[in-house]
């Protein structure tokens, strides 16, 4: 065993436990910092497998943004933990029956070569110079563009609608009209007045 097959494993533990106390953690600042932990050790996992670009967006995106966003809504609000474990035991079994097809899933894929499956090829060494940055780019703006743009629109369209969904308007609240500043005239805001001029006492 190899140090980068050591490394894999030790990761791969660091994982498990931090996801097993994301679910388990009775404090839910406890379970979003686990939750971080659990982000940078599969950033770490995709740096091993030399897939740069997703570690970082992993740990900028997930990390940076969203977990962000995760502790303050738990530290802003006021959690009543009781009532939350009440529904605990009534949602049980469906939790550990999707637990049990995930762990089902995950033994028919790392251990197929067990059980007769037939394996696909391991991909060549692309070499030092390889960089799947570039390679990922040149395949969402060719072969996956139309899906790519696709998405982006959604997610324009998403964020157009979350804006008109929460803005209030408010009688007493000052605000200006850009259309209407882009239509105004001189005449409308400047008015010359004529008035006769000041005669001197003689």
């Amino acid at each position: 065993m190899n140090i980068e097959a050591i490394v894999f494993y030790l990761f791969a533990a660091i994982l498990l436990i931090a996801a097993l106390r994301v679910i388990t953690a009775r404090n839910p600042v406890h379970a979003a910092l686990f939750l971080v932990l659990a982000f940078f050790t599969a950033a770490a996992i995709w740096m091993l497998l030399r897939a740069e670009f997703l570690a970082i967006v992993l740990v900028l995106v997930y990390v940076g943004a969203v977990m962000v966003l995760f502790l303050f809504v738990v530290m802003m609000l006021d959690i009543n933990l009781d009532r939350l474990r009440e529904g605990f035991w009534s949602y049980l079994p469906l939790g550990a029956t999707v637990g049990v097809l995930m762990v089902i899933e995950m033994v028919l894929v790392l251990g197929g070569k067990y059980f007769g499956a037939e394996q696909l090829p391991s991909p060549a060494d692309p070499g030092p110079g390889y960089s799947n940055t570039k390679e990922l780019g040149r395949l969402l703006y060719t072969d996956y563009v139309y899906p790519f743009e696709l998405a982006a629109v959604i997610l324009l369209v998403a964020i157009v609608a979350a804006i008109a969904l929460t803005i209030r308007r408010r009688r007493d609240t000052k605000h200006q009209n850009p259309a209407q500043q882009v239509m105004v005239k001189r005449a409308d805001r400047v008015r010359l007045v004529s008035m006769p001029s000041e005669k001197k006492g003689g």
